[in-house]
């Protein structure tokens, strides 16, 4: 893959339209998504980004479209979003790299193993096809180093696709449908009248709209302040790499404590440790120390925290938390939020591979990029619309699991957007659960 950049050539070439019925702001997975789903339906629906549709985490991210491992509530979602993947390379009629090779969980130790049968007993409630795997049997689909894993759990209908090339997909497929995707256009603010969402400001000029979704990951919290709407939602920066065409030993998508990796349509490999993501310490930290303090504790081991942010970091310290639709904005400030890797992941991830894979001994990392994972303080999104502000959803927060969870959750907001039900209980995706004294609730990170 070619890392984007604010100078990566543009696709999209759509006009900002004086006026539409629905208003996206962001180019990402979900909000490319929501945007095909109106299209489908004949709405008239806009979508601006930033900088590139797919240019930051949604085509940085492992690939997977995993229904296993996934938060209870968050189960029937991904299962309809496994559908969905079918679905959308029939309809679109492009290749966009999902294959269903199944995605192996790989145990060390017995407590692995205790977790697994805890997730495969939700999992037969759904009649999802996941079984647990012997040592013996992890090894006849796996030939990693002997010794290494104890068993494993395997759900053979996930798999994966092409980050990269999926979402530009979906977004030339909505544009072929009726959506506007215009590229290198931030939206400034939203307008009100009497009370009433009317529209937003660009940097393009006005757009008048009664419904908008934000849909702008990491960047979505620094927008929703400028509205006075506060959600505590962090980041954390993972670190991704990439092996020319390697030898065919295994063409799944496997995970253990500390590993991950997949096979490529390119005959290469995507790797990724899951035990080092770097936080940097910004205004947000500490407005939501409170909220976040459940999930430090429970993965605190994981996560490094720094100081000296990526430039133009969407928490950094000098940036603005208010601002007019006149003004220049932090979003046209950093067109594609591109941090660099993380130099001890790269050297650890090289280091795992050749132990966990002897004979790929000499297979060397030739690509490499992070991405910026938005979270949640209970590691599921949020999407919902906003209580206060009729007119304005939010879909963010998905903490790792968008990508894979894209599609569906571009359907949910579609309909949510139309009025319509979602079709799925959406209790635990409520706005307002930060602050209307329930318990938090941690789900499984990435």
């Amino acid at each position: 893959m070619a890392t984007y950049t604010s100078s990566t050539p543009k696709q999209f070439f759509g006009e900002l339209p004086e006026q539409t019925d629905i208003l996206i702001i962001g180019g990402g997975v979900v909000g490319t998504c929501t945007a095909y789903w109106l299209a489908q339906r004949g709405v008239n629906v806009t979508l601006c980004e930033k900088g590139r549709v797919a240019g930051e985490q949604s085509s940085r991210n492992w690939g997977w479209v995993r229904q296993q491992g996934r938060d209870a509530a968050e189960l029937p979602i991904s299962m309809e979003s496994n559908h969905l993947w079918q679905q959308l390379m029939q309809e679109t009629g492009e290749d966009l790299g999902f294959r269903q090779h199944g995605v192996y969980f790989l145990a060390e130790k017995e407590a692995d193993l205790k977790e697994y049968e805890t997730f495969l007993d939700l999992a037969k409630q759904h009649q999802l096809d996941t079984r647990l795997l012997s040592k013996d049997e992890v090894y006849a689909r796996i030939p990693g180093r002997e010794g290494k894993w104890i068993g494993g759990m395997v759900t053979p209908s996930d798999g994966r696709a092409e980050p990269w090339i999926a979402v530009p997909a979906i977004g030339r497929a909505a544009e072929r449908s009726g959506a506007v995707i215009v590229e290198d256009c931030a939206v400034r603010t939203l307008e009100f009248e009497g009370g009433q969402l009317s529209g937003a400001v660009t940097e393009k000029g006005a757009i008048r709209a009664n419904r908008v979704l934000i849909a702008a990951g990491a960047w979505s919290s620094l927008f929703a302040q400028n509205l006075g709407v506060s959600m505590p939602q962090l980041c954390v920066r993972a670190t991704v790499a990439a092996t020319r065409p390697a030898p065919d030993i295994f063409d799944g998508n496997a995970v253990d404590n500390l590993f991950a990796l997949r096979k490529r349509m390119d005959g290469g490999y995507t790797l990724a440790i899951s035990d080092i993501h770097d936080h940097y310490i910004g205004k947000d930290s500490f407005r939501h120390l409170l909220k976040w303090l459940p999930a430090v504790k429970a993965s605190y081991s994981g996560i490094s925290f720094g100081m000296n942010p990526p430039k133009n970091y969407p928490d950094a310290w000098g940036h603005k938390r208010r601002w007019s639709g006149n003004e220049i904005t932090p979003f046209e400030t950093c067109r594609v939020l591109n941090p660099t890797p993380s130099a001890q992941a790269l050297k650890l991830i090289q280091e795992r591979l050749v132990d966990r894979f002897p004979q790929l001994e000499g297979l060397k990392l030739h690509e490499s990029w992070a991405g910026m994972i938005d979270a949640m303080p209970d590691f599921v999104p949020i999407m919902d619309e906003v209580p206060t502000q009729k007119g304005v959803f939010i879909a963010t927060g998905f903490s790792g699991h968008g990508f894979g969870i894209g599609p569906a959750a571009g359907r949910i907001m579609a309909d949510l957007l139309q009025g319509k039900s979602a079709g799925h209980n959406l209790t635990r995706f409520r706005f307002g659960r930060f602050t209307d004294g329930s318990r938090l609730e941690l789900g499984p990170f990435i």
